[in-house]
């Protein structure tokens, strides 16, 4: 029985005390406090490719997507009333978790997402791993200063990483130590 409340709660994390008080007093939860985090499914997939492709110029195709469910990565969305505004992908292995890709809708950004969706990340990780790792280009400040005031820590650059309009770009590698 425990298996399977564990399952539940894997795909599904969202309070429902919080919309019920949200009713009652809207001023009482903010907005941030509604979405709801839930396993990606691959009736996901078109809408995660329409923010793929709106953030990125050299995007991820759907076969990569795909290869992450097959292989059994936590693939995450980040939904409200039923619209995905945002998706992450982590691989979690052998005392590390590596993000692969976080993205949130251009629309949507700078309202809290991408913070609520790492937070939810690196809790779904806490006591499974010691180091949670991520790349970042360097020309991408907003999600350095998110990743920086999580706790992360650079530790190196990959050079020539991400396809980049002119050749290459570097990715800032970054780290943080989960005790």
């Amino acid at each position: 029985m425990r298996g399977l409340l564990d399952k539940i709660k894997n795909f599904v994390v969202y309070d429902a005390d919080r919309e019920f008080y949200a009713q009652l007093f809207p001023d009482s939860v903010s907005r941030n406090d509604l979405l709801r985090m839930r396993t990606m499914l691959h009736s996901d997939l078109p809408r995660v490719m329409e923010i793929e492709t709106k953030n990125y110029p050299f995007p991820w195709q759907e076969d990569i997507f795909t290869d992450c469910f097959r292989v059994g990565y936590n693939c995450w969305v980040c939904e409200e009333q039923g619209n995905v505004l945002a998706y992450c992908l982590a691989s979690v292995a052998v005392g590390e978790a590596h993000i692969l890709n976080i993205s949130v809708d251009p629309a949507e950004q700078k309202q809290g997402i991408g913070r609520k969706m790492m937070e939810h990340i690196i809790e779904s990780v806490r006591g499974k791993v010691e180091t949670v790792f991520l790349e970042v280009r360097p020309s991408n400040v907003g999600a350095i200063g998110l990743y920086e005031s999580l706790g992360f820590n650079e530790i190196g650059v990959r050079k020539d990483y991400y396809p980049a309009e002119n050749g290459r770009e570097d990715a800032i590698m970054l780290a943080l130590q989960l005790f």
